[in-house]
């Protein structure tokens, strides 16, 4: 399957994003974590089209995209992105679905664009982040080098944190996921502003996602890793209390990357879900 590489303006920042399938087939935007980009989607796109015209998004800072040119990274901002974006690209009514970062935008944009979401996932996160993942990936992107010589040696260092997730899922962050120095080494494209925002303890995003999540009237499948230390089951069993069109499934043996770590389950569930009726296989 092959995709469309393209770039829209919005809000004073060029985006990159791919663009997969059918022009006329229903829209499915994908938002990535925040130390991810659109390539990370390439295995869940492949297995939609043709039933889906895929829309993998580059956020502000990530990717082919531009940075924020004032290192405005919250959640709010970023979700005005994805309006404007969705608002270019002319979609009335779509699917959206977002991991990590891209799942607690995912949650800001439904709640105050409703009408134009026909259905949304959200893959291991919610309005609360567990303290101890909180601290895991926080730690690991204050420690993760600035340069590499080479891209084997990214690999090497992503394969170190992420035990469970399958060669491909963490080739393709590797191989869309560095860019060139002037040494003639490698460095991360996402911007390096993140990453030392939080070295500093400056990173800060005060938005209450729980009143958000609480506007939510579309149909929601929470997908959380069974051993996730991001999501807590606790906050997941709220979020299902809160919202009544949302639905709960727990993927067996993955942690806070359940795309990578069992990628088999994630596309039936996800595939599953987006279809025309919405229902679960058992």
């Amino acid at each position: 399957m092959s995709f469309t590489e393209r770039t829209v303006k919005v809000n004073g920042i060029s985006l990159h994003y791919l663009d997969w399938g059918p022009a006329d087939a229903p829209p499915v935007v994908l938002l990535h974590g925040i130390t991810g980009h659109a390539r990370v989607w390439d295995h869940l796109a492949e297995h939609l089209v043709p039933r889906r015209r895929v829309l993998a998004l580059d956020q502000r800072g990530h990717g082919d995209s531009d940075p924020a040119p004032d290192d405005d990274y919250r959640v709010a901002p970023m979700a005005d992105d994805v309006a404007a974006f969705a608002g270019s690209l002319r979609l009335d009514r779509f699917a959206l679905l977002g991991h990590s970062m891209g799942g607690r935008i995912a949650i800001q944009y439904a709640a105050a664009h409703a009408a134009r979401l026909e259905r949304l996932v959200i893959v291991d996160i919610g309005p609360d982040i567990a303290n101890a993942g909180r601290a895991r990936i926080g730690t690991a992107m204050a420690a993760t080098p600035e340069r590499f010589a080479t891209p084997g040696q990214a690999f090497a260092w992503v394969r170190a944190g992420n035990a469970r997730s399958t060669e491909r899922s963490l080739q393709l962050r590797i191989d869309h996921g560095l860019r060139p120095t002037a040494d003639g080494g490698f460095t991360w494209k996402y911007d390096r502003g993140i990453r030392d925002a939080i070295r500093s303890g400056q990173w800060r995003d005060p938005i209450d996602l729980w009143s958000a999540w609480g506007m939510i009237a579309c149909p929601t499948l929470i997908i959380r890793g069974a051993d996730s230390d991001v999501l807590s089951a606790g906050t997941a069993q709220r979020m299902t209390d809160m919202c009544a069109a949302a639905q709960l499934v727990e993927v067996a043996e993955a942690g806070h990357t359940v795309p990578g770590d069992q990628p088999e389950r994630f596309l039936a569930l996800v595939s599953d879900f987006l279809g025309r009726d919405g229902a679960l296989r058992a």
